[in-house]
């Protein structure tokens, strides 16, 4: 995966959902570039082992980081709309691997640059439902907008997390200063003066 490379590190997906279904939910993202395992028979039985099952059948959203003697060094159990910050688990990695970290080649990093302002600037994810409909509103009224990737922009992720209340709410727009949390027709209508 892009978002670890140079790392000695192997990101592997996991889901208590069927492979079918696990198969739909990729496509839909476009393909994902990392294994996703089905958790789907026996029902969960990696998600219990983890102690992420929830009673009805579902798991927790949660991150694991496992050594390479297979001990467990980080732990996020985190709310399923909000997305952790990349920086901390590639901290997390980087200390647990010295060695891979300090031959990492590490990528201009996008949130070195200054934000952008002006116009319409939509903060985002790739897998975001409500993004996806944003970006087909405004592209069916003709709006030319920026998009900003807040799954690989710290900075932004943090900008988003200060105007929606501490969540990390996808989309959220600046549109000239004015700010709007989640994909609010009303309000984008009232901002962009559409009728």
């Amino acid at each position: 995966m892009a978002l670890f490379e140079g790392l000695n590190t192997q990101v592997l997906g996991i889901s208590v959902d069927s492979v079918p279904c696990l198969q739909a939910w990729a496509d839909h993202l476009g393909g994902i570039n990392y294994p996703l395992l089905s958790d789907f028979y026996p029902h969960g039985e990696v998600s219990r082992c983890f102690g992420v099952l929830r009673d009805d059948g579902t798991s927790e959203r949660a991150l694991f980081i496992i050594d390479a003697e297979g001990i467990i060094r980080y732990i996020d159990v985190h709310d399923i709309a909000s997305q952790p910050d990349n920086e901390v688990l590639r901290d997390v990695i980087r200390k647990l691997d010295p060695v891979s970290a300090a031959k990492e080649v590490r990528p201009a990093e996008p949130e070195a640059l200054p934000l952008p302002h002006g116009g319409i600037v939509m903060y985002c994810t790739p897998w975001c439902e409500d993004c996806k409909k944003a970006r087909s509103w405004l592209q069916k009224r003709g709006f030319k907008y920026t998009e900003v990737d807040i799954s690989r922009n710290a900075k932004a992720a943090a900008q988003v997390r200060a105007w929606a209340g501490g969540n990390q709410t996808t989309p959220t727009f600046d549109i000239d200063g004015t700010i709007i949390v989640d994909f609010d027709e009303a309000r984008l209508k009232q901002a962009l003066n559409v009728t």
